[in-house]
Parts: C-alpha cells; sequence; structure tokens
C-alpha cells in the first residue's frame, strides 16, 4: 500500500515532461571523450540546481587518475572529463541512497542503418529512438523525474539522495572511479542502467586484451619465402574459442540465463600493409569475460596460460611468442551482497506502484556497479529499456516504462532514505 507522501509522488511523475526530457538528452550526441560528453554534464549540472540540490561540478584530474594503480583503463582519447554529484538537503539522521547514471554514449556505427540522424530522436507513438535513448539517457530521465516528483509534492526526506552522473563508463568507468575517489559516498546504489523490467544484481566482468603476432614478411610471389602472420594467428584462433567454452562450464545460478555468460570475443583484427606481401604482424583486440567473484589476475593468468600453451606447441610461435598485453577497459565483476534488502525495496515500490513483481538476474557485460559494490556501497541496477537493442541502430525506449521506473524510484527514495 502506497501513504500518502508515496501516491503523492507517483501521481507527480510528468508523463509528458519525461518525453520532452528524454528528447533533449537523445539531442546531444555525447559520445564517449567528445566535448558533447562535457556539455550534457554542464546541461544537467543546472537541472540539478533548479531541483535544489547542492551541486558538485568539477573537472577531473586526468593524470592523477590515471597515474592510481586502481584506476580501471580507458579507451577513448580525451582531453577532460567532468565530475557531477547533486545532494538533496540534509534531513539529518537518514541514510543517503545514491541514483546512478552515465551520460556518455557509444558512436552511432553505420549511418545507414539508421531511420534517419541517430542523435534527432525520432519519436513513435510512445517510443523514442535515437543513440542514448535506452543506454542509459532514459535512466537519467526516471532519476530526474523521480526527484522532480519528489519535490513538487513537497515531501521532506529524513536522509539523502545523492545524484552521481558520470562520464567514461562506456570505455571502463573513469566518472565513476574519479566521482569515488573525489569521497563521494552512500549507504546504497541503484544505477539506472536498462535491465528490462528485471532487477541486475551482479555483473560479469570484462578485460581488454591486445594480442601481437608476428610473421616474416616476403613478396607475395613467393609466400613460401616469409610466413603470415595471420597464419601463425589461426590455431590461437581455435585456442581461445576451447577456452570460452572451458570458462563457461557451471556458471552461478544468476547468469544461467545466458548461452554465454563469460564470453570471450576478439573484436578487431589487423594485418597486413600491401596485397601482394605476406603480413609480418597481426594485431587482434577482445575482450575477455571474468567469472562472478573471479580475481580479474586469475582470469589474465588463464588466458595468458592458454596462449603459451599454443606458442610452446607451434613451430613458428615457439620461437615468436605471440605479445599479450591488457589496454583498455578492465572491468572487474561485482554483485550486491547476498541479503541485502534494496531488492526487496524496489520489488515493493514498483509493485505498489502499479507494476509487475520484479526477478532478479545478473548480467553478462561490465559496469559501474563493480565500482561502487568495489568501494562498499550496496549496488544493484534497475532501469527502463532493454540492453539487446543498446548499441545497436535499433535502439529505443518506451516513455511508459520510463515513467513507470520514475515512479518505482520515488516511492524507494521515500523507503529507503526515510520521510519527516
Amino acid at each position: 500500500m502506497l501513504s500518502a507522501e508515496e501516491a503523492a509522488v507517483v501521481a507527480g511523475v510528468d508523463d509528458e515532461g519525461v518525453g520532452r526530457m528524454l528528447c533533449e538528452l537523445v539531442s546531444v550526441p555525447s559520445v564517449t571523450g567528445s566535448a558533447a560528453e562535457s556539455e550534457l554534464q554542464q546541461l544537467l549540472a543546472g537541472r540539478l540546481e533548479r531541483l535544489g540540490l547542492d551541486v558538485d561540478l568539477w573537472a577531473m584530474d586526468l593524470d592523477a587518475l590515471r597515474a592510481d594503480p586502481e584506476f580501471p583503463g580507458a579507451e577513448a582519447a580525451r582531453d577532460e572529463a567532468w565530475g557531477l554529484v547533486g545532494h538533496t538537503e540534509d534531513g539529518g539522521d537518514g541514510p543517503t541512497l545514491i541514483l546512478q547514471g552515465h551520460v556518455d554514449v557509444v558512436p552511432p556505427g553505420d549511418l545507414g542503418a539508421w531511420d534517419g540522424d541517430p542523435f534527432v530522436p525520432r519519436v513513435v507513438g510512445d517510443v523514442v529512438h535515437g543513440r542514448g535513448a535506452c543506454d542509459m539517457k532514459a535512466g537519467l530521465v526516471a532519476e530526474l523525474a523521480a526527484l522532480e516528483a519528489i519535490r513538487a509534492a513537497g515531501v521532506r526526506l529524513r536522509g539523502r539522495v545523492g545524484v552521481h552522473f558520470v562520464v567514461g563508463e562506456e570505455d571502463g568507468g573513469l566518472g565513476a572511479f574519479g566521482t569515488l575517489r573525489r569521497g563521494h559516498r552512500g549507504d546504497a546504489c541503484v544505477i539506472a542502467e536498462p535491465t528490462g523490467g528485471t532487477l541486475v544484481t551482479a555483473n560479469a566482468g570484462a578485460l581488454t586484451f591486445r594480442l601481437a603476432v608476428n610473421g616474416k614478411s616476403a613478396h607475395g610471389s613467393s609466400r613460401e619465402q616469409g610466413v603470415s602472420a595471420i597464419d601463425a594467428y589461426l590455431p590461437l584462433h581455435r585456442a581461445l574459442t576451447l577456452l570460452e567454452t572451458e570458462r563457461n562450464r557451471d556458471p552461478h545460478p544468476l547468469m544461467t540465463e545466458y548461452a554465454i555468460p563469460y564470453a570471450l570475443s576478439v573484436g578487431t583484427l589487423r594485418s597486413g600493409d600491401w596485397a601482394s606481401s605476406v603480413p609480418d604482424l597481426l594485431v587482434a583486440e577482445g575482450r575477455l569475460g571474468v567469472r562472478l567473484g573471479e580475481d580479474p589476475a586469475a582470469a589474465r593468468d588463464a588466458f595468458e596460460r592458454c596462449v603459451g600453451e599454443v606458442c610452446a606447441q607451434d613451430p613458428w610461435l615457439r620461437d615468436h611468442p605471440v605479445d599479450v598485453t591488457w589496454p583498455g577497459g578492465q572491468f572487474a565483476s561485482g554483485r550486491l551482497p547476498e541479503g541485502h534488502p534494496l531488492p526487496e525495496v524496489i520489488r515493493g515500490a514498483h509493485a505498489d506502484a502499479g507494476g509487475p513483481r520484479l526477478r532478479e538476474r545478473g548480467a553478462s557485460y561490465g559496469s559501474d556497479l563493480r565500482l561502487y559494490a568495489g568501494a562498499g556501497i550496496p549496488t544493484l541496477q534497475f532501469g527502463p529499456g532493454d540492453i539487446q537493442v543498446a548499441h545497436s541502430a535499433r535502439e529505443q525506449v518506451s516513455v511508459r516504462e520510463v515513467v513507470a521506473v520514475a515512479r518505482t524510484l520515488a516511492v524507494t527514495v521515500l523507503r529507503t532514505v526515510g520521510v519527516k
């Protein structure tokens, strides 16, 4: 049952305002590392100020963060990064709930695959299409709409809400890392990533790897005088496929719905600089899935051991071993502590606000969850949209779903931090 204050905030979520705000945010092409990423942080800072929050907007010291031994890695080039945190008025004796979301989006890819400009939101009925609509500007909007409804209802909170809007989630978690390093903390955290009507209480990890495979150059007409780096790579690719199979035996119960919970994939291959030359170098880059609870160092060791075994068995690679490095994003796994009350609070809020009961599951991708969990902050993901359309030209989200999540988050805030 909803209390009078809860009923007021549920009724106060502005459906039309949610749609307008979502279109406004999608229109900002905040690709990871771009100037528009910073532009969106400035825009959101203004929104938080208008909501009456105490706002901390700061330019992150990139050199200091990169020099930190626990820096989570990054893939996008950038000259600047802005942190943004807003806090509601301190009620005095209640806990602090963090509402977190990332402002950056991945590049749109092949523009020909889109129906129009990916950064000009296209509205069809209840659905908004565009890059970032699902991942995760819908989540940002749901969080803002929840706070607007609480403010409009005049509810005074016993504790506090901390809003963490971060950059660089898509390439490693720079923004969340910098925000936590600045000292912003809370008693629990909800990340409004798209969860498709579920509660995500655990994330697998993902480590970016690079393989450099050497060959021996020669003219293509006398290729027998050389060694193709492409041919030298092939037994390694087959071995990595077998390693993926081995690492996906007996997955954690939260991960059993995924065909490949801990995927190992090669995303790029670069080799050769002339069509009639035998290539003397191949560089492969990809991602290695990290199992729930697995130390990333152990995952790296298993991968490097596999590569070493292939080299030891191959006549060419034995004398020209493959070089393995770990650039880019380095996502450990993360999990909400078992038995933590936050999932039941959100389930109850969602049901009382008119939604179905939410089931719990893990996610096969990495996110900022592991950084907050690693900092000792119990964290889960709950937000509008389906991750299956994220990062694709089909990216979209239902405004009704954004509204439903906003209502659930508003009730969750009241039940978590308390009402005066």
